[in-house]
């Protein structure tokens, strides 16, 4: 199925953002309210349930059906030394994580989520960005629309995560063009690069902002011009998640690059969204500044895969178990506040 047939078909599904159901977030808040421990004791964990509640549109909200979805893609962008590892390791990489060898494989089966590896054209990677954009229009939307289609009507919660050689190069890139920073503010070691390698990535982010100086700032053309398939692809699972309901739970500073452009134009794309973690490239912290989240954990992780997403799963999974597993004070026969 084709979620976004055209431009302006992706453009007006970001207009109309649906929003959660205040009644079963209300209910799942009265319900915290009665269980046996002090008002607001459990912290962050309330409010994990009580957000899912409202998103998934039920007082006792649950993981019974959460999925995690890989995205990987390549990037021209690498001709110019952005990266300490050739491109041929994403292609490695997929096969690693379809052979369950990688870190995502252990984490998300720990986390009880159902895996999706989903691979975009590797073998054609996308164009040098500071020369010409990055992707033509039936590209990008080809993207968007394989995110979207990991996305099913019912699922309890969506993690997300990408692999990509040069794709921090290019989160920056949609960063330093989303919010008219300088790459600098952005740039990070990525992979490992050296202080070289960083300054190589901050002149390819230069010229590519001023080549692509007088396109349309919208969210489709960033993604478009200086973007990836892997990045655009989370754009698209992010969207239609916001169009059926399902919360999502998103990774690291790759991953979130791809909601910037359109939280630039829509500032509440991210309310069906939890941080996962905020990850060690510097980056990532400001990023989730500039979309108002706040990660649930902050554990120094820099992979990508989804891995810091994955962990974070099973915070959640542990706050849903307090929100419907606990007794009330009536139930437990515990003098509380009513």
């Amino acid at each position: 199925m084709t979620s976004y047939g055209s431009i302006a078909a992706f453009e007006a599904a970001l207009s109309d953002l649906r929003a959660p159901d205040w009644v079963a977030e209300a209910a799942a808040r009265a319900r915290q309210a009665q269980l046996t421990k002090p008002a607001g004791s459990l912290g962050r964990l309330e409010d994990v349930a009580i957000f899912l509640a409202g998103w998934q549109r039920r007082e006792r909200p649950r993981m019974d059906r959460a999925r995690a979805a890989v995205f990987a893609g390549n990037h021209g962008v690498t001709v110019h030394g952005v990266s300490a590892f050739p491109t041929g390791v994403t292609a490695q990489m997929v096969a690693n994580f379809r052979a369950g060898g990688a870190a995502i494989n252990a984490l998300s089966g720990a986390a009880g989520l159902d895996l999706k590896v989903v691979a975009l054209d590797l073998d054609r990677p996308t164009a040098d960005f500071s020369a010409v954009a990055a992707m033509t229009a039936a590209e990008c939307l080809h993207a968007l629309n394989a995110g979207a289609a990991v996305v099913e009507e019912g699922l309890d919660l969506l993690v997300l995560g990408e692999m990509g050689i040069g794709n921090s190069t290019s989160a920056a890139a949609i960063c330093a063009r989303s919010f008219g920073s300088a790459a600098e503010t952005w740039v990070g070691p990525g992979t490992g690069v050296d202080d070289a390698g960083i300054s190589r990535k901050i002149d390819v982010i230069d010229r590519a902002i001023a080549r692509h100086a007088s396109a349309p700032r919208s969210a489709f053309e960033t993604l478009r011009l200086v973007g990836g398939r892997e990045i655009a692809a989370i754009a698209g699972a992010v969207l239609r998640a916001r169009q059926l309901s399902v919360p999502v739970l998103l990774d690291g500073f790759i991953c979130c690059s791809a909601i910037a452009p359109l939280a630039v134009e829509r500032p509440t794309i991210t309310a069906h969204c939890l941080a996962g973690h905020c990850s060690a490239e510097p980056g990532h912290a400001r990023l989730l500044e500039q979309l108002d989240l706040a990660p649930l954990l902050s554990l120094g992780m820099r992979l990508g895969e989804g891995s810091g997403a994955a962990v974070a799963a099973a915070v959640v999974r542990a706050a849903l178990a307090a929100h419907d597993q606990m007794a009330t004070f009536a139930q437990a026969a515990v003098s509380g506040s009513t």
